[in-house]
């Protein structure tokens, strides 16, 4: 690695720092890209909006998947060489997906992106791993800024596309900046040696061990689990609610509602910060209170604002609970980082599984509330989710 992006004395400098979170935005972008086009997505290949929902799920039953199974590797291999193979996979199911005729194609290429998207969760220990001691929440916090920005801006920058030249080209141009991530991986990242000889086999049993000798860690694939609910919900229904009455709105007003979110994304370093400072709890417990309010704010703008000031309170309450599942998220990441320093891989695969796992049940949950009750349901449940997820950190305080 060239001199401008390594340092000796805290092996991570400023430039690799914004290379990781560019690459690491990128990779999870792919994710999300999909959710804004649903509505003009399904019309165009004749699928039935229960089909079409599927597609986000499926994306994201891969990446729980993804990081369960594949994510423990960093421990075990050279974490730069897992990027690299992944980065290639990710691009071309990204193709495959532009170019799929019909929605059984789609979801096939859907559930391999969301398989090789996990490539963000071998950047994220990676940095940790770097960091000192005591900066590790702030690095971690700055990392993570730039794959949240990717969750929400992927929503923005594919409804806009998708508005201009049609969803196909979204997923071309998403596997273009997958190509990027990979030639920043092969440039500038340094191999990383194993943490472990453990067999593949032992390596994933050792994720149950894990999970049984620390209930920190438990607690806090719990309570993000829950929180992804309510976010994955949110989401993975918005662009089809704008889409019906009242509002009657396209792609790109969707997708820009990813520009509110972003709002509460830039906040993951002083999350990190605080958590530094002040300790990881207190920054879940404010996080996951948050979002609980902002949802239940949602939900009663729903039944009881003028249709005139809700898309107005809709971008409020985004702000809010992007700001209170982000942060919670760093405070997590900085907890379970604490707890084996020779594990982070397979420590941040228990976390993810658990918080991916929820965004897969949201996406479900989502769209059948959606379909059965309307917006209101869907926003009654993600109140629900989130007051659990507070229950959950309030009992480990």
């Amino acid at each position: 690695m060239s001199p401008s992006v390594n340092t000796p004395a805290g092996g991570l400098s400023p430039l690799l720092i914004l290379l990781l979170a560019m690459s690491a935005g990128l990779s999870v972008a792919s994710l999300y890209y999909s959710q804004p086009m649903l509505g003009v997505l399904g019309a165009d290949i004749g699928a039935s909006s229960r089909s079409i929902g599927l597609v986000p799920t499926l994306t994201q039953l891969g990446y729980a998947l993804g990081i369960l199974l594949l994510a423990p590797l960093g421990d075990r291999h050279d974490r730069r060489n897992i990027i690299l193979v992944k980065s290639g996979v990710l691009l071309l199911a990204l193709l495959a997906a532009g170019l799929a005729p019909s929605i059984h194609l789609l979801l096939l290429a859907s559930l391999v992106v969301g398989l090789a998207a996990t490539l963000a969760q071998d950047i994220v220990p990676a940095a940790a791993t770097l960091a000192s001691a005591e900066q590790r929440g702030r690095v971690v916090g700055t990392v993570m800024t730039g794959l949240l920005l990717g969750i929400l801006l992927s929503r923005v920058v594919s409804g806009l596309v998708a508005e201009l030249l049609g969803w196909r080209s979204m997923f071309v141009i998403a596997a273009l900046s997958i190509l990027a991530v990979g030639y920043t991986a092969w440039r500038h990242m340094q191999p990383s040696r194993p943490s472990t000889n453990l067999s593949y086999v032992a390596l994933l049993a050792s994720l149950l061990g894990l999970w049984r000798a620390h209930p920190s860690l438990r607690r806090a694939a719990l309570a993000q689990g829950l929180l992804a609910v309510s976010f994955s919900a949110f989401w993975s229904t918005l662009a089809v609610m704008l889409h019906d009455a009242p509002f009657h709105l396209g792609s790109a007003a969707a997708g820009a509602f990813g520009l509110a979110g972003a709002a509460g994304a830039l906040a993951a370093p002083l999350a990190g910060h605080l958590a530094d400072r002040r300790g990881p709890g207190l920054v879940t417990r404010l996080g996951a209170g948050l979002t609980a309010l902002a949802f239940a704010g949602l939900a009663a703008a729903w039944w009881w604002a003028p249709t005139t000031a809700q898309l107005t309170l809709l971008a409020v309450g985004t702000v809010l609970f992007d700001l209170g599942v982000q942060a919670t998220l760093i405070a997590h990441q900085t907890l379970v980082y604490q707890i084996d320093p020779g594990a982070r891989s397979r420590l941040n695969a228990v976390l993810f599984v658990g918080m991916f796992s929820g965004m897969a049940s949201g996406a479900v949950l989502g769209s059948l509330l959606l379909a059965a009750w309307g917006w209101g349901a869907v926003m009654g449940m993600a109140t629900l989710s989130a007051a659990a997820a507070l229950w959950v950190r309030l009992r480990a305080a």
